[in-house]
């Protein structure tokens, strides 16, 4: 194939022999000796069959972020190389400084680095690396596409992870955890704890909690003390239907509820509890159960990481029976959904009857601010428009409640709160159920 530097030589050469006397003989000529040229080029131009690719670098990378990824191009025939390479990636992958100029002797190898600073969460990969070899004239090349194949080369799809703006309250949220933990220790047996250890009586301690027979093994007085419930269960449902994909700001609606999700999940492994996940629409998206904390929460993440909203209506009736035909440990389901009327209403509300029975269901929803904005009227001048818009929107509002105040009826705590204060309000539900002792 010819190169630019071919096209424009030619379009300079052919019109000089338009001056000189037998103008077409000297024109076949030069076409002739740009063929010739053109034509030793790519000949002497190294075959690409020698190139070896090998791609390094980090697999997976917080969204927001920018990571780097290697790719080290090797030259194991025995002519030099002239090498133009493009590394292609998805457009939400971010990618920058694609495209590399590079000479490569026989036997060497060179790394090139992509830098990449992806736009969306999830499997970002890398479409194709373009590799031309031009002849020392730089008049053609020869081409190759070489297509990256994920089974093949894992090394070339990027996870990445979904954006984590409520880590920041991890530290007031784990300090009110152990302030409610050592209160719960002082005040002693509860509802929702369990023995922790014995100690030496001290002035001030309920004297219902003086262990008699500890206390004359050790002749002294010595006290039961007692903590919040370990190992409670907290189930995580991310509803990814059509309204997850309704946007609440810049974002998705189901980025807000994986932000609150991995807040609570985190927050929940520091206290000791399991944490599931259940992601589905029409089908089942994503399910994390059992296993350590250690490697819970990379599986929550990363699967996580994969989810997209979907155009389809969520089946409820789905995740009713997936949480019924579990065993009959009382959980805490925190169900991430919107608070609409048509899937609340016709899917969700028949099952809650049976869920509530057997679990404790909260049900999280963000409050879209734009609603209550167009429910009100401009100060002057308000159109025949303006008051049919602020009318629909009083409508839904009012839905919205009568909403809310159903499910609250069928003994489900609902939080209904702004994008800032989502996440939040979620992890304080949760502390509040578990200082109360009504996971």
């Amino acid at each position: 194939m010819i190169t630019r530097r071919f096209a424009l030589l030619l379009a300079l050469g052919l019109p000089l022999p338009a001056l000189l006397p037998g103008p077409w003989l000297l024109t076949a000529a030069v076409l002739g000796l740009a063929v010739v040229a053109a034509t030793l080029d790519v000949l002497v131009a190294a075959p690409l069959t020698g190139v070896t690719l090998r791609r390094s670098g980090e697999a997976t990378v917080w969204l927001g972020e920018t990571t780097t990824m290697a790719l080290t191009v090797g030259n194991a025939a025995r002519r030099p190389l002239w090498l133009r390479l493009r590394d292609r990636w998805v457009p939400s992958a971010g990618a920058d400084n694609t495209e590399h100029r590079f000479n490569l002797l026989p036997g060497e190898e060179q790394e090139l680095t992509t830098t990449l600073t992806p736009t969306r969460h999830g499997d970002r990969r890398a479409v194709r690396v373009t590799l031309r070899s031009y002849g020392p004239l730089g008049l053609a090349y020869r081409q190759r596409r070489q297509k990256w194949n994920e089974a093949v080369t894992p090394e070339s799809t990027l996870r990445v992870l979904p954006r984590f703006p409520s880590r920041r309250l991890l530290p007031e949220k784990l300090a009110k955890l152990r302030i409610f933990d050592g209160a719960v220790v002082t005040r002693g047996r509860g509802q929702g704890t369990e023995f922790d250890v014995l100690r030496e009586y001290v002035i001030g301690d309920d004297v219902r909690s003086i262990d008699w027979r500890a206390s004359a093994r050790t002749h002294d007085v010595v006290v039961r003390t007692w903590r919040p419930e370990r190992d409670r269960r907290v189930i995580c449902v991310l509803d990814t239907g059509r309204t997850s994909a309704a946007r609440i700001g810049d974002e998705p609606r189901l980025d807000a509820a994986i932000d609150a999700a991995l807040l609570l999940a985190v927050l929940a492994a520091k206290a000791d509890d399991r944490v599931d996940l259940l992601a589905l629409d029409t089908a089942v998206r994503a399910k994390v159960e059992g296993g350590g904390h250690r490697t819970k929460l990379p599986r929550l993440i990363s699967s996580m990481a994969a989810l997209e909203p979907a155009l389809v209506e969520t089946d409820f009736g789905l995740a009713a029976g997936d949480l019924l035909r579990r065993d009959h440990k009382r959980s805490l389901v925190v169900i991430f959904t919107a608070l609409d009327a048509a899937p609340i209403v016709e899917g969700l509300l028949p099952m809650l009857s049976r869920l509530t029975t057997r679990h404790r269901v909260v049900l999280a929803s963000v409050r879209d601010p734009e609603t209550a904005q167009l429910a009100e009227l401009p100060p002057e001048g308000a159109t025949a428009t303006d008051v049919h818009v602020a009318a629909a929107a009083e409508l839904a509002l009012a839905e919205r409640g009568r909403v809310r105040a159903l499910l609250e009826q069928q003994g489900v705590l609902v939080v209904d709160e702004l994008r800032e204060n989502f996440a939040s309000k979620v992890a304080d539900v949760y502390l509040m159920l578990k200082a109360a002792g009504r996971l």
